[in-house]
């Protein structure tokens, strides 16, 4: 990945964090309707619960793994085109 890849990066993760934003508030409005059984309600807070889990845990990871890999293609990039000259 370089520094052009980082455009298409950002709105990625943008879009993705909008996605779960959008489908916890969907959830969470879904799941306090009262036409629902406790039983739906039930699991309907749990998978609230377990998509609520990406935004706090697995998106930094994925922001840290994608700034790395920007850093690492920098350094190789760069002594690749120093022993070009």
């Amino acid at each position: 990945m370089d520094i052009g890849g980082l455009y298409q990066f950002v709105l990625v993760l943008v879009l993705v964090g909008m996605l779960v934003g959008v489908g916890v508030l969907a959830l969470d409005k879904f799941g306090s309707t009262s036409g629902i059984t406790t039983k739906a309600e039930t699991a309907i807070n749990a998978s609230r619960d377990a998509v609520s889990e990406v935004s706090t845990t697995w998106l930094s990871l994925i922001v840290t793994i994608g700034v790395l890999a920007i850093i690492i293609g920098l350094v190789i990039g760069g002594f690749y085109f120093s022993r070009n000259r």
